[in-house]
C-alpha cells in the first residue's frame, strides 16, 4: 500500500503541473514551446493480453530556454511519449501543441522547427558525417554560406572536425561518435524544440562531458526534452525533472526540490565481516528506530535514517564507540541523492498507477 505521504506529494505535483498547462491554453501563452494536454497511448491487446497503456494523460508545458528532462524506468513509456511528439505514432486521445501547432493536424509545420535525436542512431553507414549534416541541413532550409558555416560548427562542437572525421563514412565511426553525430543533426537549422532520447549513450567521460556543455548552450535559444539513465546527466543538464513510471508522471521539480522532498532522510552504508551484520542494525536501531535497512550483501549494509530524527554527531559518537568491540571496514553517510529519490518513487509508484 502507498503511504499517504507519498499520494499527496503525487497529487500536489500533477495538479500543479495540470494548472501551468491549463492556463496555457487558456492564455495563448507564447512563452511555452511545448504544452501537452491530456497526452495519452493505448495499445491495443493481442494474442490474449490486455491492452497496454503506454502513457497515461500526460499533461506538461516546456518553457523556451528549458530543458527538461524525463527518468523512468524500461519500459515506461518515455520513447512512447517522444514518438507521439515527433509524428511516428498517433496520440490515442488527448494532443499536444508545439509552439502553437497541433500534432494531430500540423506535422508538415512543426517538422521544420524541430530536431530529434533518437534512443538508436539512425544513420547511412556509406554517408560522411559532414553528408548527413548537409543534408539534413537542407531539410531545415539552410543553403549556401549559411548550410555551410553550419555544418562545420555542428562538426566542431561535437568534436567530429578534427583529425577528419567529419569526412569519413559513419560505417567506420565508433559508437559514441555515432552518438555525437546524432546530437549534431538534432541541432542543426536552429530548431526551437528538440527531443534527446539517451542522447550520452555509449560515450567515454570526456566526450559526454563535451556533449554536455553542448546540449547546455543549445537550450538558451529553444526547448530540449531529454531522456536520460544518468542520474548526473540529468542534474547537471535539466532545469527541470519528471519521474515517469508505466505511462503517468508521478512528480515534477527542479532536482533540488525532488531531493527535498522526496528525501527526508540520511544513507548511512557500514561494512564489516558477515558475522558483524547483526551489531551494525542494533547499532542502528540504537540511533533512530524508523531507520529502514535497503540493502545488504556480504557485509556491507545500507540504513535510511529520517533527518529529524537523528543528530549527525551521534552518528559519529555511536560508530566510534562501536570500533572497539568490532572491526568497521569502511563506514559513510551522505545526503539523499537524486538517484534515491528515482528509486523511491518508481518502486513506491510501481504496484498500481493511483490519480490515472
Amino acid at each position: 500500500m502507498l503511504r499517504p505521504s507519498y499520494c499527496f506529494s503525487v497529487f500536489r505535483s500533477r495538479v500543479y503541473n495540470g494548472e501551468r498547462v491549463e492556463r496555457s491554453l487558456l492564455e495563448h501563452d507564447t512563452r511555452h514551446a511545448i504544452v501537452c494536454d491530456n497526452l495519452r497511448k493505448v495499445y491495443p491487446g493481442r494474442d490474449g493480453n490486455p491492452e497496454k497503456f503506454a502513457v497515461r494523460g500526460l499533461s506538461l508545458a516546456l518553457s523556451k530556454g528549458e530543458c527538461f528532462g524525463m527518468l523512468g524506468p524500461n519500459g515506461a513509456g518515455k520513447s512512447s511519449f517522444i514518438h507521439m511528439m515527433i509524428g511516428l505514432v498517433k496520440p490515442s486521445s488527448g494532443t499536444a501543441y508545439v509552439r502553437g501547432l497541433d500534432i494531430r493536424e500540423d506535422m508538415d509545420e512543426i517538422y521544420a522547427n524541430m530536431g530529434v535525436c533518437p534512443q538508436h542512431d539512425l544513420l547511412w553507414e556509406r554517408l560522411t558525417g559532414r553528408e548527413h549534416l548537409l543534408f539534413y541541413g537542407r531539410l531545415k532550409n539552410l543553403r549556401g554560406i549559411a548550410l555551410i558555416q553550419a555544418v562545420e560548427e555542428s562538426l566542431r562542437s561535437v568534436n567530429l572536425l578534427n583529425g577528419g572525421l567529419g569526412d569519413k563514412q559513419v560505417g567506420k565511426y565508433s559508437g559514441g561518435m555515432k552518438r555525437r553525430l546524432s546530437v549534431a543533426i538534432s541541432l542543426i537549422g536552429d530548431p526551437t524544440v528538440v527531443y534527446m532520447d539517451e542522447p550520452s549513450t555509449g560515450l567515454d567521460p570526456t566526450s559526454r562531458n563535451n556533449l554536455w556543455n553542448v546540449i547546455k548552450q543549445a537550450k538558451e535559444n529553444r526547448a530540449i526534452f531529454l531522456t536520460t539513465h544518468s542520474m548526473e546527466e540529468a542534474e547537471h543538464l535539466c532545469d527541470r525533472l519528471g519521474i515517469f513510471v508505466d505511462g503517468s508522471l508521478q512528480c515534477i521539480g527542479n532536482p533540488n526540490e525532488l531531493k527535498s522532498r522526496y528525501g527526508g532522510s540520511y544513507v548511512l552504508t557500514m561494512t564489516t565481516s558477515s558475522i558483524h551484520e547483526a551489531d551494525v542494525e542494533k547499532l542502528v536501531k540504537g540511533l533512530s528506530p524508523y531507520a529502514s535497512k535497503i540493502y545488504q550483501l556480504s557485509g556491507t549494509q545500507k540504513f535510511e535514517l529520517p533527518k529529524k530524527a537523528i543528530k549527525i554527531a551521534d552518528v559519529f559518537h555511536a560508530i566510534e564507540e562501536a570500533k572497539s568491540r568490532f572491526t568497521v571496514q569502511a563506514w559513510g553517510i551522505v545526503d539523499t541523492t537524486l538517484e534515491d529519490v528515482f528509486i523511491k518513487v518508481a518502486r513506491e509508484a510501481q504496484p498500481f498507477d493511483i490519480l490515472s
